[in-house]
């Protein structure tokens, strides 16, 4: 007789797999619908980078998260978050000015980065109860409505539509609108079967390791979620789009905190327990999180650039954090 485990696990990989595949196409049929969209309406790329880029790269973490939580996954859906913050600036920024020093725009260091690092402190704040209640996802998802507005409204204010790469990004939004559209649906109907994949599979392969739903979200289904934005950044940083590639980052982060948890409470309360070294989250993991947060600070400040060196300090990070969750399974 055929091992039900392994029958199993097979199947949980196959769903993880699958479900990456919908994720990453997904999330790139939106991003590209989105910024054709925003290119051709006269905004700028930083603005895109933080706005347009973050939000569909994040809408893996959003479905997942949403779905986790539904399920009564909450550790999965709360360490899904967490995780992919740290792997936004940790991993990818890391990797990204490994493979090119990473230019940073003067807006960044004086708005974007403190607003990051206080939703993060906010986030934690949240956290000290044991909950994300509604009220708190109603604060969270007003509070990106609100980011989006001022980030817009300074851009138009400034008017940096300007920037030297819009003309050359709108020359190459040649499609129709109506395809654009197309794109979006596709890409929002893909993210769903994505999520839905992802995060059955992820389950299996908890009960399997011995691993608890909390440590699954911040490392398996962080990456996979993050993987939209690696891509991303990647190409970006190819290319030489800095300010797309670490507007991308930064919004990002604001946006899971805002925007994913925000609305995932609304939808569905997130219960973790206390924040203890044997508690669902833990105080390295929000320690991480928000350490990554602030470190990117002077990074940024350093000649306004993010050198190789410093990449490496941020991806040197990351490997020791997954690490870390690694022995706490073998634990």
């Amino acid at each position: 007789m055929p091992d039900p485990i392994g029958t199993n696990l097979i199947f949980a990989l196959v769903a993880i797999i699958g479900g990456t595949i919908f994720l990453y196409f997904g999330a790139e049929g939106l991003v590209r619908g989105s910024v054709s969209v925003a290119f051709r309406s006269g905004i700028a790329p930083l603005v895109v980078g933080l706005t347009v880029v973050a939000f569909g790269t994040s809408a893996p973490e959003l479905l997942v998260s949403v779905s986790a939580a539904v399920q009564d996954k909450e550790g999965m859906s709360l360490g899904n978050i967490i995780g992919s913050n740290i792997c936004n600036i940790a991993l990818i920024l890391g990797i990204a000015a490994i493979i090119r020093p990473i230019k940073v725009n003067i807006k960044l260091i004086r708005t974007d980065i403190s607003i990051m690092i206080g939703v993060t402190l906010l986030l934690i704040l949240m956290l000290l109860d044991g909950a994300v209640d509604r009220g708190d996802g109603i604060l969270l998802a007003s509070g990106i409505v609100a980011y989006n507005i001022i980030t817009i409204y300074l851009a138009k204010k400034s008017k940096r539509v300007t920037d030297s790469g819009i003309e050359d990004m709108k020359a190459q939004s040649k499609r129709k609108t109506w395809k654009d559209i197309l794109f979006i649906i596709g890409g929002m109907a893909f993210l769903v079967l994505g999520a839905h994949f992802f995060v059955n599979g992820a389950s299996v392969i908890a009960v399997y390791l011995g691993a608890s739903d909390v440590i699954i979200g911040l490392s398996l289904l962080a990456f996979g979620t993050s993987l939209p934005e690696l891509a991303t950044s990647l190409v970006a940083s190819v290319k030489g789009e800095g300010d797309i590639l670490i507007g991308n980052a930064i919004g990002s982060n604001i946006f899971n905190i805002l925007s994913v948890l925000g609305i995932t409470a609304i939808i569905h309360p997130i219960v973790v327990g206390d924040i203890s070294m044997t508690g669902e989250v833990s105080p390295i993991d929000i320690g991480v999180m928000i350490l990554v947060a602030i470190v990117l600070l002077p990074l940024a400040r350093t000649k306004m650039t993010i050198s190789r060196i410093e990449g490496a300090l941020l991806l040197s990070i990351y490997i020791g954090y997954i690490y870390y969750l690694y022995t706490k399974i073998g634990g």
